[in-house]
């Protein structure tokens, strides 16, 4: 039940039981104590709880709107931080058919209790690390990009990590260079990848050097063509004779 201030103010008594009554708040407790080794952030962490207050209510699919009249956070940002949860696998839009035939969308949290379970039976530490460093890839993107990713954009991620076995940190270095070269796209950055595993690169130092030596090439070779357009002192007073060649006087 989505009550308003006014609504509150005139209800009668039994109102009040009823809406004192409503069915409890339940969010799993161990949430609380782990979502940011998740990689959430605080702000992430409130829309999954708003999400999942709405579902209770039998809102399955809530809009940015929705959760915006509820919180102090605009409806553009809303939109953003949702956007964010699906990039980062916390949340997914899922479809059921209804006994009419129809179809119906609503918000699934399983991946985020998927990713609670992982965390709790890591093995190793350093996994757990791994973990919250992909989530914190895509957040890496998106502030980057001052966008919300799409869903392409957020494959292709996924491929570099999965198919292509680059690392987070190889991609996020990947990243950077688009950035500071100003070609920031996804076509470059994925160049920058391609370019680097064919040349057998594995962490951000090998790639730095690499860089440094494809710069240092690229420079020498401009210098030789600047070098071969200059064209010689040509005298037409003396013939064709170079001035460098003329003797004398």
């Amino acid at each position: 039940m989505n009550v308003q201030r006014k609504e509150i103010i005139s209800m009668k008594p039994d109102q009040y039981i009823q809406l004192l009554e409503e069915t409890p708040f339940q969010f799993p407790a161990v949430l609380f104590r782990t979502y940011l080794s998740l990689g959430l952030d605080d702000m992430q962490f409130l829309m999954l709880m708003h999400v999942h207050q709405f579902k209770q209510e039998g809102e399955v699919l809530p809009s940015p709107a929705q959760l915006a009249s509820r919180m102090s956070t605009p409806e553009k940002d809303c939109s953003r931080l949702l956007s964010s949860l699906l990039s980062a696998r916390f949340i997914e839009i899922k479809e059921t058919q209804q006994a009419d035939g129809t179809i119906e969308e609503f918000v699934s949290l399983k991946p985020l209790y998927e990713k609670l379970g992982e965390w709790m039976n890591a093995d190793e530490p350093e996994e757990d690390m791994h973990k919250q460093n992909q989530g914190n890839l895509f957040r890496c993107f998106e502030e980057e990009f001052a966008r919300p990713l799409s869903p392409m954009e957020i494959e292709m991620i996924s491929m570099w990590l999965d198919e292509d076995g680059h690392s987070v940190e190889l991609i996020e270095g990947a990243l950077k260079e688009s950035v500071i070269s100003s070609r920031l796209n996804f076509r470059y950055i994925d160049r920058i990848l391609h370019e680097w595993k064919r040349n057998g690169i594995r962490s951000l130092q090998e790639a730095k050097k690499h860089g440094e030596n494809v710069r240092r090439n690229r420079h020498a070779g401009e210098e030789r063509k600047r070098e071969l357009k200059t064209p010689p002192g040509y005298n037409w007073l003396e013939g064709g004779v170079p001035a460098a060649d003329k003797k004398g006087y």
